[in-house]
């Protein structure tokens, strides 16, 4: 099987999405590409590099290993969790990525070592620097938003994703150099001559040549062709435009006929990949004036960056084409023969341990605070003598699966797309589905079972607020109560028009203004209507309260302040109480047995006394007992 393609940006990850979703355990995608098995391509006069061999090769880490030697890296209520037990963890949601990261970078390492290449320290931090002026930060700053904002320490950014750029620009070579005339195409592209047009894009030549038949007939009506039948919806929902066309910044044939066209006149058919486009010439766009010479620098930087992409996707296929990598740890076969190894890089070994250690360094302080709700939950299930079996993991499954799926044709409740869905959204296995998402919510809801009681009140109100009247208004929300009381007496004055009150078309210009919410602001005003009971009491009754047209007070709601604009009643749906009674109860006994769920985990962590040695935290009761002291020897941390 092979290694999947090399891509720099992801390799990067910068905007690697998080792979974990509702789990325990949050955290964000390393910097390299997945390389899912074994390239079988031996090279000629290949050999094993020795660890010290590759040592000298990587940068020392600018942040020392912290805690690497530490055999208990937290206690929970006086209870150890040990590093093993935290390598294992970490192995078990991001073995597999993390191993795949190291492989790759042991493929630049390797071919670095047979070119002589090094890159120094000195070298990774000019690097890091010129990426933090480029984006107008300070180095601390930066490394600081990439820490905090995509979860990437700076040892990692510092050893494998700068360390590997330069590493991959220095194999590239001579692929990289960047000629006077790249400059001087990068210089037009950006500041010259411009067309102002509008395109239909078909998928099919007839449509195509049929659509500009149609347009040839009526010029004019170009843009309404467009918005009906280009497949570009982008272009198509603004009548055809698109952004002013540059040469050599996209298809050349494009490019080339934009150009070529006079103001108002119609191109031919241009394939442009497996489409088909027409194009519109609205107005020639003048060349901006630059200094070519100020600029030259900064072209010359970004043709490189630019081109870094494909050329360092085209080294590393090269890499992978001529090297054997064999994953031990995917294959259960290979780890019985081969204990304690998890994968071979042209023979030299990477170890379990190794990659426990770098899982650790890399996601160990997230997933141990996993490791730590787990473990109270189960300290919780020990007191109350609770016991979760494979069979009960099961039937929250199916009872999940019946609740919010159709049932498939014969009426049983669909697990398997219930799995298959949940699974694939969160990017893990069903092992690790059962034990990180359904296992916690078995156990909780087996700690509160019995604690949950639905009343007569409780089914008046959820009758009401499903069923019963609600109010159509329109919305502005403002974040702060000073820009509120300024639009509200925009809004009550009506100046615009001399009208009171305030006419919705006047209220809606005003929300497309001045709302900070992006629907309300979008749809100038729209909001769903509002029921009762739906869990914004002040904001309901003041609602409710008003008359048709009528405008409200300024209604602070959390951090926020919403003034309403009434336009009357929706009408109750006609639905007896006593045929929806049974659905009621059902909806509401979940829904009050999540929150009592989500108030039993609070407990459990309220009552805890946590010592996370691994991230240097503690945490205790603010009125712990005398059994609640940590035993002899155990470090506190202050």
């Amino acid at each position: 099987m092979m290694t999947r393609p090399f891509s720099f940006a992801r390799m990067l990850a910068l905007d690697a999405p998080c792979p974990i979703g509702s789990r325990w355990l949050v955290g964000l995608a390393g910097w390299a590409v997945l390389a899912a098995g074994t390239v079988h391509a031996q090279p000629a006069g290949s050999s094993a590099l020795s660890d010290a061999q590759v040592a000298r090769l990587q940068v020392t880490s600018s942040t020392p290993v912290e805690n690497a030697a530490m055999p208990i890296v937290a206690y929970v209520n006086g209870h150890e969790v040990t590093r093993e037990e935290l390598a294992q963890e970490c192995l078990r949601h991001y073995g597999k990525e993390i191993l795949e990261a190291m492989v790759n970078k042991h493929l630049i390492v390797q071919q670095c070592k047979r070119q002589n290449i090094t890159i120094t320290s000195k070298e990774v931090d000019e690097e890091i620097d010129r990426m933090a002026r480029r984006f107008g930060l300070s180095v601390d700053q930066w490394l600081k938003m990439l820490q905090s904002e995509r979860g990437i320490k700076p040892a990692q950014y510092h050893n494998d994703i700068v360390w590997s750029l330069l590493a991959l620009r220095k194999l590239a070579g001579e692929r990289l150099v960047v000629s006077e005339d790249d400059v001087r195409r990068e210089f037009e592209a950006q500041f010259g001559d411009a067309v102002q047009a509008r395109i239909i894009v078909a998928n099919d030549l007839r449509d195509a040549q049929q659509l500009r038949a149609e347009a040839l007939a009526s010029p004019d009506k170009f843009g309404r062709l467009a918005k009906e039948h280009s497949v570009d919806f982008n272009s198509a929902s603004a009548n055809g435009r698109v952004q002013p066309i540059h040469k050599h910044m996209g298809d050349p044939q494009v490019e080339q006929a934009a150009f070529a066209l006079r103001d108002g006149e119609i191109s031919e058919v241009i394939r442009a990949g497996k489409q088909f486009v027409i194009l519109q010439r609205e107005s020639l766009i003048p060349a901006r004036k630059a200094d070519y010479g100020l600029l030259k620098g900064k072209l010359k930087e970004l043709v490189n960056d630019r081109r870094m992409h494909s050329v360092a996707t085209e080294v590393f296929r090269e890499l992978q084409a001529n090297s054997r990598i064999e994953n031990i740890y995917n294959n259960p076969v290979k780890r019985e023969q081969m204990p304690g190894v998890a994968a071979l890089i042209n023979a030299h070994p990477i170890t379990i341990h190794e990659l426990a250690e770098e899982t650790i360094q890399r996601h160990g302080e997230e997933v141990l605070e996993g490791t730590i709700n787990r473990r109270l939950i189960e300290q919780g299930c020990q007191r109350a003598g609770i016991t979760i079996t494979d069979r009960d993991l099961d039937e929250e499954i199916v009872r999940a699966a019946s609740t919010l799926l159709p049932p498939k044709k014969d009426g049983t409740p669909d697990v398997e797309t219930w799995i298959k869905r949940n699974t694939e959204q969160q990017g893990i296995s069903v092992e690790l589905f059962r034990r990180d998402a359904v296992w916690p919510s078995v156990a909780l809801r087996r700690m509160v079972k019995g604690k949950v009681q639905v009343t007569d009140e409780d089914l008046q109100k959820a009758y009401e607020a499903n069923y019963g009247p609600r109010v159509r208004c329109k919305a502005i929300i403002l974040g702060n109560h000073r820009q509120a009381q300024h639009v509200w007496e925009m809004a009550r004055e009506n100046t615009t028009h001399g009208e009171k009150p305030p006419t919705p078309e006047y209220f809606g210009e005003l929300a497309a203004q001045f709302s900070i919410e992006g629907s309300s602001r979008a749809l100038q005003g729209d909001v769903p209507p509002i029921k009762k009971n739906g869990g914004q009491p002040i904001l309901e009754q003041q609602a409710f309260a008003l008359r048709p047209g009528e405008l409200s007070s300024i209604i602070q709601s959390g951090d926020k302040y919403v003034i309403l604009l009434s336009e009357g009643f929706t009408d109750p749906v006609k639905v007896d109480f006593g045929s929806v009674r049974s659905l009621l109860v059902e909806d509401l006994y979940e829904k009050k047995l999540r929150l009592e769920m989500a108030q039993r985990f609070q407990e459990l962590q309220d009552e805890a006394t946590i010592e996370n040695l691994l991230a240097g935290t503690s945490r205790r009761p603010a009125n712990r007992s005398a059994g609640g002291k940590l035993p002899p020897g155990v470090p506190q941390i202050r």
